[in-house]
């Protein structure tokens, strides 16, 4: 009989297999967001302040305001996604707009004369550090088929601890058997049940396993799509001493919203084979918040030169993810479908801890006619670090940060040209590869152009900023070796409106 109620079951799980490598990368890296005037110079502003987005590169450019001002910017985001995987050559486009940043600052000038402070500044901003909405897909003729994903995770598992129990319904199996074995033996019985392995032999304690599947080679369809965010609500105060130096320092609350979409099909097996298609879907949603803060100093060093130097904390990510799959095939258990996304993992809480990032800027003003401005970057990313560190999956994820990540460099330049009430702006952007071999993930290469009209109580500015990066992605954590090559190119238009007051 047909059983037609919904299991939500919450429950913990080994860590294994919901967070890795790719987690860490998510968080630790930023997007270019931001207002339009700092989009237009590629985020080139550890020297020059005077934009409440600088503040994610400076603290101290709050200091800079002559007055206070509110502005509030929308951007509209254009993903583009082609890849290439064995024969098969794909393009995926995503489009959305958001509100991605809003904030003010108050500037309170001194009313003693003889005061070396000359002004404080508090600022309050809101900016979207990462969109996280993006779809890939990938198809091709491969000849690493799905059962090796189930394989590599069933072999050395007891046969007997994936069976049923009487009268246990498979969905509650499912559940038991993460809660209180693990991820590595809920794939096995997934693989089992969904039909794509057996047993060498039906003693429970059996150890390993073959395939149900014959090809030489086989069709693969893989589609990415995930929606989200991981953004930054910034509470700052800065001061400026005499007319030489800034100084100021910010404290940064995040919030993560994300969700990853996996499906994944395959067919094209050989007519003699005992299954003729799999699917195979994974649903992952991930929620917490975070902390850092910031500190930095911009020096004025004559009428023309500024210095700057920053120094950005580490963020520790609080994060929790709970994850659903599903699977199907020829010769799947017929209450398969009860496992659906609808039975839910919950893992428990656990850490990210980012790498810290220290920024060198300097900036060439030429009075009122313009200016130049270029941003060095460092951040190790080898330094990254899951937490609890005494889970032993989390011990091997950091053992693969330590020996796979390395430090990255990054370089923003941004100019400006004002023609009366007119700044015409560009900027370039590139940020180093966060992997040692460069080839997982490639460098980043970016540019930007913008322009601003000045109504003297008001500022409207535009911005178009364009990044193009390379990824070598496997398709699963292990059974996949051979990865999909994706060329992702972001391209954001960003309008901004400034009120002084």
């Amino acid at each position: 009989m047909k059983r037609y109620i919904t299991f939500m079951v919450l429950l913990a799980c080994t860590f294994v297999g919901a967070q890795n490598i790719d987690d860490v990368l998510r968080y630790s890296t930023d997007n270019l967001q931001g207002t339009a005037r700092f989009q237009g110079l590629s985020g080139a502003f550890g020297a020059l302040g005077g934009d409440l987005s600088a503040l994610n590169i400076n603290p101290a450019g709050s200091a800079v305001f002559a007055n206070s001002l509110f502005t509030i910017s929308g951007t509209s985001y254009n993903r583009d996604n082609a890849s290439s995987y064995f024969n098969g050559n794909n393009g995926r486009v995503t489009n959305n707009l958001d509100i991605n940043q809003v904030g003010g600052v108050m500037v309170f000038k001194t009313t003693n004369p003889d005061s070396k402070w000359k002004k404080l500044s508090l600022a309050i901003n809101y900016d979207v550090v990462q969109d996280l909405d993006d779809e890939f897909f990938v198809s091709g003729n491969s000849n690493q088929g799905i059962d090796n994903y189930f394989l590599n995770f069933a072999n050395g598992v007891p046969f007997g601890a994936i069976l049923l129990q009487d009268g246990e319904l498979l969905e509650n199996a499912y559940l038991d058997i993460g809660s209180q074995q693990g991820f590595t033996d809920q794939q096995a019985f997934l693989g089992y049940f969904g039909g794509i392995i057996d047993p060498q032999s039906s003693d429970d304690d059996n150890l390993d396993y073959v395939s149900n599947a014959d090809y030489s080679t086989v069709n693969q369809e893989f589609s990415r799509s995930t929606t989200g965010y991981n953004s930054k609500f910034t509470i700052n105060a800065a001061t400026q001493y005499e007319n030489r130096l800034q100084l100021g320092a910010s404290l940064n609350f995040h919030n993560v919203q994300y969700t990853q979409l996996d499906r994944f099909f395959e067919d094209g097996y050989d007519a003699g084979s005992e299954i003729q298609f799999t699917t195979f879907d994974n649903y992952l949603r991930t929620q917490g918040s975070g902390f850092s803060f910031s500190l930095g100093a911009i020096a004025k060093l004559n009428e023309f030169v500024r210095l700057g130097t920053s120094y950005q904390s580490p963020t520790w990510y609080r994060l929790t993810d709970d994850t659903s799959q599903r699977i199907n095939s020829d010769l799947a258990d017929e209450d398969i479908n009860f496992i659906n996304f609808d039975v839910v993992n919950l893992f428990d809480t656990y850490t990210i801890k980012t790498p810290e990032k220290w920024t060198g800027s300097l900036a060439i003003i030429f009075g009122k006619n313009g200016l130049l401005s270029l941003d060095y970057g460092f951040q190790d990313m080898s330094r990254a670090e899951l937490k609890p560190v005494s889970d032993t999956s989390f011990a091997t994820v950091n053992d693969q940060i330590v020996s796979e990540l390395a430090s990255v460099s990054s370089i923003r330049i941004g100019g400006e040209y004002r023609i009366a009430q007119v700044s015409l702006r560009g900027g370039y952007r590139f940020e180093q590869s966060p992997y040692a071999n460069g080839v997982t993930i490639g460098d980043l290469n970016g540019f930007s152009a913008g322009l601003g009209y000045n109504f003297g109580g008001s500022r409207l500015d535009l911005a178009f900023n364009r990044t193009e990066q390379d990824f070598n992605r496997q398709l699963f954590d292990t059974g996949f070796t051979t990865p999909a090559f994706i060329n992702n190119i972001n391209t954001n238009v960003t309008l901004a409106y400034t009120v002084n007051f």
